[in-house]
């Protein structure tokens, strides 16, 4: 995976949503690492600022602009803003989430619904942002932060997943629209693992225990790593790691095994431990400044790199497996059919000169 640090970023203004924790705080890092200017959107000013210090604090620039990502004028305003002070926007990372651990039965439609217009209409309103400053000079990238889910749903997270899988598809749509119009905008999306953000601790809950990852994790600036690759490339989508790749194949090929699979086992697999009860402080409607920080809780069984392939290379990948398995299958069938007719592979005969013998 390609590190930060080149001359292609340097100097590139760069937005992120959801800039103030997790994924997109450590991100922002990265791109100030590689040299890139940065806005930071997200709902908590004072978060922001906070990361905005420590952006300055390695030889970065940043602009702070608070807003709910669920509210279209807010995000085109804090777009403007960005792009008023540090010039066109080159590169925008949609990546700012919410999500409540709950079977669907428990949850209430207000809760449903303000899940979908974080994660998924958040994605939207960015987009929208995004191309109304890039179309003018047809040039930029848009990065969508996605996930296995974006492919697999699993249980206790319904809204989120299906946010995710909106984004793919509104994304695809997209990305048509824009080679219809022979636009120069480039399109991706990244597929991301479970990773240790403060996620886990500050989503709103209805489980007994703690929320928790599905293993294997990884840390977030394994995930903002991949999207620095990402934004340097044009591939149409990036899986990050091999759970990533497993998952998405597996609902490709055997959806109904997953469904049971996870009907057995991605209930226990969210939660740990009983230590907690059902009206901990989440941050559904308002951010919990406290818990604002790039690592979650399970730094412990976190890992530190991950493989990153383009859906290009696993889709080649892929095929070339199911083709050698599909000849492996045949030459063993051939192997059967002949020794049950007991003939064995047909000879081909040699070819006899004029004299009557064998060649």
């Amino acid at each position: 995976m390609a590190r930060s640090g080149n001359q292609l970023l340097a100097g590139r203004v760069v937005v992120i949503t959801g800039a103030s924790a997790g994924v997109g705080r450590a991100t922002a890092r990265e791109f100030a690492k590689a040299g890139a200017r940065l806005g930071l959107i997200a709902r908590d000013e004072r978060a922001l600022e906070e990361v905005r210090g420590e952006i300055r604090s390695i030889g970065g620039e940043a602009v702070v602009a608070a807003a709910d990502v669920a509210d279209a004028t807010a995000v085109f305003e804090a777009a403007d803003k960005i792009a008023t002070a540090l010039g066109p926007l080159d590169i925008w990372v949609n990546n700012a989430m919410l999500t409540v651990f709950s079977p669907l039965a428990e949850m209430t439609h207000q809760e449903f619904a303000r899940v979908t217009q974080v994660t998924y209409l958040g994605y939207v309103h960015g987009t929208m942002a995004a191309l109304r400053h890039m179309r003018p000079r047809n040039s930029g990238t848009i990065i969508q932060v996605g996930s296995a889910l974006a492919y697999r749903g699993i249980p206790l997270q319904a809204a989120y997943c299906g946010a995710k899988h909106a984004i793919r598809g509104f994304t695809d749509s997209l990305r048509s629209e824009l080679i219809y119009e022979k636009s120069d905008i480039a399109l991706t999306m990244v597929q991301l693992p479970a990773i240790n953000t403060p996620q886990f601790d500050w989503a709103r809950s209805r489980l007994a225990g703690t929320p928790s990852p599905v293993p294997p994790v990884i840390r977030p600036e394994v995930a903002a790593r991949a999207i620095i690759t990402a934004a340097q490339g044009r591939d149409r989508e990036y899986w990050l790691g091999r759970s990533t790749v497993a998952t998405i194949l597996a609902q490709m090929t055997v959806p109904g095994f997953l469904d049971r699979f996870l009907a057995r086992h991605a209930y226990d697999a969210q939660e740990r431990g009983r230590e907690i009860a059902g009206n901990r402080p989440d941050n559904l409607k308002h951010p919990i400044h406290a818990l604002h920080r790039s690592r979650g809780s399970f730094g412990e069984e976190a890992g530190n790199a991950a493989a990153l392939w383009s859906d290009k290379q696993v889709r080649i990948g892929a095929g070339v497996a199911l083709a050698g398995l599909g000849l492996a299958i045949g030459a063993f069938a051939g192997h059967l059919i002949g020794r049950k007719s007991g003939r064995g592979p047909r000879q081909i005969p040699s070819y006899r000169h004029e004299s009557g013998e064998a060649s």
